[in-house]
């Protein structure tokens, strides 16, 4: 799976959210300032290029939908993270928040719950 730029994963948070469409559904859902439109339809291309989107013709557009599932990204990605920055420790991840206070006790005694009554 190739690393995508932050342009990118913009657009691709866009088509996660409305599960495909056409280039314009996209654009609604970015935040301002838009990009323009040519600038969202040549992302978009590199997108398909890079495998992340299935495009079919419709009319005289292209309709896309996801070929990767956010789920895969975000673990592919946060395992990339953890790797680089923390060690390849979760451990040191999870401590660098709560040291940082951007976690709570609360929070950790859910992720803790989590983790001893996994789900099913």
């Amino acid at each position: 799976m190739e690393k995508l730029t932050i342009q990118e994963e913009e657009a691709m948070q866009a088509i996660w959210e409305c599960n495909g469409g056409f280039i314009k559904d996209f654009l609604d859902l970015l935040p301002e300032p838009k990009p323009p439109y040519t600038t969202l339809a040549s992302t978009v291309k590199n997108l398909e290029r890079k495998n992340y989107l299935l495009a079919q013709k419709v009319g005289n557009t292209y309709q896309y939908k996801p070929a990767v599932k956010q789920e895969d990204y975000k673990k592919r990605f946060m395992n990339g993270v953890v790797s680089s920055y923390f060690k390849n420790s979760y451990k040191e991840l999870v401590t660098f928040f709560a040291q940082d206070k951007k976690i709570s006790a609360e929070e950790l005694k859910e992720i803790i719950n989590l983790i001893e009554n996994p789900k099913k």
